[in-house]
């Protein structure tokens, strides 16, 4: 089948490395007959678009058979907002991918699906995820001959498949799972099914939806309701789903392994609205608030959030806490990159491009501000400034999270852990720095208590929490001769 080009290349104005938070890499998600599949694949992108704002692809499939790709650098909206580019993906069946990077640059030639024809015919892959042998099945793909197009660890998926023994595509899929350590959801498609994949530990999040007739794959549940779609389940760790016209085959080729959901999705990265593994991220978010309330609370006259991801925190923290929320910082919308030339001054005063302080709820008050982590701590040391320049008699920072003291490898953009203000300070040392009068953390018992558990089995965590911990559940092949503080140069290209 013919793979025609409609490929543009867009202004990246996503939201940049300047806010200190980690990133998620990427969203996906794919339809199986529904009508304009390409249309209800963007409007689901559009709702994932949190977990990645650097580029976005759709692949459809027409009815004739021919697969039709459009990418773009940039914002959702900015790509497929245009009804000539929507009208050039027809077709009942598509697949898309919101991209944030954290291997391979951000370039046209890496944002996904990737699409390659086979002796089985078309192919399109999009992957959430990352892989930690990457590096090493790379190289021996290339000493077979193999040529890599792009510099993300998700070709390797594509060249595995395509060098497999096997005679249909999905045993080939199987194969080349079975040869790749990581995280990794991945939905792909071709000429006769939609397939769904997730690594053994499930570590990052896929959803299947029934939507009339037809069927939707996605990262987290906010996609199936923007499309209409009804949440039928997750896909279990190690499954893969195969969707045709006949229905649903459910699969699991992968050795039985507990499960290791990242913890993260709860605390940060997830959407207020979606559901995740079974429980509602906004009701989540406030009961670990209320556990930190539990933990560590301190005489205050209100309970600020750190807008947008610290507010169900708060919301919980201040009826624990029996003390007022106010909206004290009030965060600017329509703010993406620095638009301003980033001279040391603009660098300096760009924190209040996105976040003001409302001075009318700080002043005089003894404030406690709650955020879902601190990364480097650049960010919170400024918004701190702020609040004490609006008149607040003490500030207190109380952080949804356990201090963030390692590295991520499964798909998360983190820095270096040199950079990393808890692997670096006690506490007392980072609430100097970030200019606080207290600071605490949850403790890593009383997230695991606010999840429902009754704390951290260290012998059998119920989560990823590799990176407040340095606990990491699946092997870092790629790293193994690296010192962490190289972890980030060492990616694989």
């Amino acid at each position: 089948m013919r793979m025609p080009q409609a490929e543009t290349l867009s202004s990246p104005h996503g939201l940049g490395n300047d806010d200190d938070h980690f990133h998620e890499e990427c969203g996906v998600i794919g339809v199986w007959n529904g009508k304009d599949a390409a249309a209800l694949t963007a409007l689901g992108l559009h709702a994932l678009q949190h977990r990645g704002q650097e580029a976005s692809g759709i692949v459809a499939l027409s009815e004739k058979g021919e697969f039709h790709s459009h990418r773009g650098l940039g914002l959702v909206g900015d790509i497929f907002g245009d009804a000539k580019v929507m009208a050039g993906l027809p077709g009942t069946a598509a697949c898309g991918h919101n991209r944030y990077a954290t291997t391979g640059e951000t370039a046209l030639r890496n944002v996904q699906p990737l699409y390659a024809d086979f002796e089985f015919g078309g192919l399109a892959v999009a992957h959430n995820g990352n892989l930690t042998n990457a590096g090493q099945l790379r190289r021996a793909l290339v000493r077979r001959g193999c040529l890599f197009q792009s510099s993300t660890d998700s070709e390797v998926f594509v060249h595995l498949i395509a060098i497999s023994l096997y005679s249909n595509v999905v045993d080939r899929l199987i194969d080349a799972l079975k040869q790749v350590q990581g995280a990794y959801s991945l939905v792909a498609l071709h000429n006769g099914a939609l397939i769904g994949a997730r690594d053994p530990l499930g570590v990052r999040p896929l959803v299947l939806g029934k939507l009339n007739e037809g069927w939707v794959l996605a990262s987290e549940t906010c996609a199936l309701d923007i499309v209409g779609a009804e949440f039928v389940r997750d896909i279990e760790p190690g499954e893969i789903v195969v969707i045709n016209d006949e229905g649903i085959r459910s699969l699991n080729p992968m050795q039985p392994a507990p499960s290791r959901f990242c913890i993260f999705e709860y605390i940060y990265f997830a959407r207020p609205d979606s559901v995740v593994e079974g429980t509602p991220v906004y009701e989540t978010r406030k009961r670990i608030g209320a556990e930190l309330a539990r933990e560590s609370h301190v005489a205050a006259d209100v309970v600020v959030p750190v807008p947008d991801s610290g507010v169900p925190a708060a919301m919980g923290y201040a009826i624990e806490a029996g003390v007022p929320f106010e909206l004290g910082i009030i965060r600017n919308h329509y703010v993406g990159r620095t638009f301003i030339e980033p001279t040391d001054q603009i660098r300096h005063l760009g924190v209040k491009l996105k976040h003001s302080a409302n001075r009318a709820m700080l002043e005089g008050k003894r404030v406690i501000l709650v955020d879902d982590s601190i990364v480097r701590g650049t960010t919170s040391k400024k918004i701190v400034e702020m609040v004490r320049n609006a008149g607040a008699a003490e500030v207190h920072m109380r952080i949804s999270s356990p201090p963030t003291t390692h590295s991520c490898f499964y798909g998360i953009d983190t820095p270096e852990r040199a950079q990393l203000l808890a692997a670096q300070h006690d506490l007392e040392a980072m609430a100097k720095l970030i200019g606080v009068d207290s600071l605490a953390f949850i403790s890593l018992d009383g997230l695991y208590r606010a999840l429902g558990r009754p704390g951290r089995d260290a012998a059998s965590p119920a989560y990823c929490d590799a990176c407040f911990t340095g606990d990491y559940a699946i092997p870092l092949t790629d790293w193994s001769n690296a010192p962490e503080s190289k972890a980030k140069a060492a990616i694989p290209a």
